[in-house]
């Protein structure tokens, strides 16, 4: 890989950027000073310096964004904010996108990466990924319900969606109201809002609190976002 792209992709910089700092002779690979930008560098092998500082090659980047209600899950727009608009300036990168879509409304897990292949694989309708969702209801959920979702149920405009787990955590009588766990195995757009909707309900708050096997750090506040470990990447390979 060529010495520029190896900075920019850690982003030290533009391409621009960083072939001046190169040719000011800011920069060493394997203890030599280094003034080409064409410099051919073996990413895992050859130690690069810039002004001192070790740069460590990484080529994916893994995020988990607790994301607030009235943020879209975009990478850019002219009117909203996106959920790559809570990245400050050293973790922003361009390349950087939200694994599917959360509803504005919507809160909870979203994992943010520039690795599509992972993507892709975690998405697709063919590998049935299970997403966990947390939600509060107007009405109550019945058994009934329940052996509905877990027979597949049609929303509307005739669209048929996959066997679902409803588990209902709580019942308020007096207000006509419950909160319940929905597991999903594919994505179809509003899915768990249309589900509930079908059955005669509302869904009044929704957040997702699982993707896969990686969990939502309730550590996060809304907004927050750290990288994920190592383990938590396996997981999601694992299930992907």
């Amino acid at each position: 890989m060529r010495l520029d792209k190896y900075l920019a992709d850690m982003n030290l910089g533009s391409r621009k950027e960083v072939k001046g700092l190169i040719k000011k002779g800011w920069v060493t690979v394997n203890g030599e000073v280094i003034k080409s930008d064409k410099f051919q560098v073996k990413e895992i092998e050859d130690q690069v310096f810039l002004d001192g500082e070790e740069v460590v090659y990484q080529k994916d980047f893994y995020y988990l964004l607790n994301k607030p209600a009235g943020v879209i899950s975009a990478t850019v727009d002219d009117y909203e904010e996106t959920v790559l608009d809570l990245f400050d300036d050293e973790s922003y990168r361009e390349d950087l996108f939200p694994v599917g879509r959360l509803d504005k409304d919507t809160e909870g897990l979203l994992v943010i990466t520039n690795d599509g292949a992972l993507a892709h694989r975690l998405l697709s309708p063919k590998r049935h990924v299970e997403k966990e969702y947390y939600a509060e209801v107007s009405g109550i959920l019945t058994e009934k319900d329940q052996e509905r979702f877990a027979e597949g149920l049609t929303i509307d405009g005739g669209e048929e969606c996959l066997p679902a787990t409803l588990s209902i955590t709580a019942v308020d009588e007096a207000s006509e109201s419950c909160s319940i766990h929905l597991i999903l195995h594919e994505g179809k757009f509003h899915q768990v809002k249309r589900m509930v909707q079908a059955v005669g309900k509302e869904v009044t708050y929704l957040k997702r609190i699982r993707m896969g096997g990686l969990q939502l750090d309730e550590s996060l506040a809304y907004g927050e976002y750290r990288s994920l470990t190592p383990e938590e990447v396996q997981l999601l390979e694992k299930r992907a």
